[in-house]
């Protein structure tokens, strides 16, 4: 792909989203809720944890604590045990009792339906804040999660790792309207088909327009450390075959040195020092 001026990469972006949305005509959030409470909880609970497990956890922690007013006089304990399986429970469930008393304390036990007052919530960051006002409130906003991070850089939407700068980034290719299906789009992509280790392009809808796909993949210009294999170090690798290619031409250049020492020997010069016993 050559340089690409603003104007083309906001139209290659948009070819994206338009693919992607007639890929995952029902994409949605993969979190289960009933209320903008128990998806604020439920989000909270997602750091460093699947959705999937989340959602595992979470039924029996809204029936016994369904709302801001019985979490916050929930014992610490109690809520520790039922979000222990999700990771860091004990932060979590001080974060969960903590944004629940600043819920009763400051708006009445209702969440608050802009970025500004929820952020200051415990346990809430700007990614959370984005989860709950695009998905309760029809505000839109950019989730950026590890597959945001991972799939908007392969696909050469951003060159950055920090999460508020890929969000700004982003703001400036999606149409506002478009953020948070946008969001739940890329992550489904992200989980089915540009997987971490080793992304489906051959069945990627939006290879085409997707910076890896044209600069590594098709090219063949992927670069491998090849753990393990002795002066390979750096090689260009595009294929699967090249590793092997490249220990084979190892190996048959061993074989033709040992082959020539043998000529050598059987000739009676070996143009080596003998070897010690």
């Amino acid at each position: 792909m050559a340089v690409e001026s603003k104007k083309a990469k906001r139209e290659r972006a948009e070819r994206i989203n338009r693919v992607l949305t007639e890929h995952y005509p029902d994409a949605e959030c993969a979190l289960h809720f009933r209320t903008p409470f128990e998806l604020l909880v439920a989000t909270i609970l997602s750091a460093q944890c699947t959705d999937v497990r989340v959602n595992m956890v979470t039924p029996a922690l809204f029936d016994r604590y369904p709302d801001a007013e019985s979490m916050a006089e929930a014992p610490q304990e109690d809520l520790e045990e039922l979000v222990r399986t999700t990771g860091f429970f004990r932060n979590k469930a001080k974060s969960l009792k903590g944004m629940s008393q600043a819920l009763m304390r400051d708006y009445k036990g209702k969440v608050p339906r802009t970025m500004e007052e929820l952020r200051p919530l415990p346990g809430v960051g700007r990614k959370t804040a984005n989860v709950v006002l695009g998905n309760c409130f029809d505000v839109p906003g950019l989730t950026v999660d590890t597959h945001m991070t991972r799939v908007n850089n392969r696909l050469g939407l951003t060159k950055n790792t920090d999460a508020e700068k890929i969000e700004r980034d982003l703001m400036e290719l999606i149409p506002q309207p478009e953020w948070t299906l946008y969001s739940h789009r890329i992550i489904l992509h992200g989980r089915q088909i540009c997987i971490a280790r080793k992304p489906k392009c051959e069945i990627c809808p939006v290879r085409e327009d997707c910076e890896y796909y044209q600069k590594v993949v098709k090219t063949g210009k992927a670069e491998t450390a090849m753990k393990g294999v002795k002066g390979t170090k750096g090689a260009k690798v595009g294929k699967p075959g090249k590793v092997a290619e490249v220990v084979k031409a190892k190996v048959a250049k061993a074989v033709t040195g040992v082959v020539k020492e043998l000529e050598a020997k059987a000739s009676g010069d070996s143009g080596a020092k003998p070897r010690r016993k």
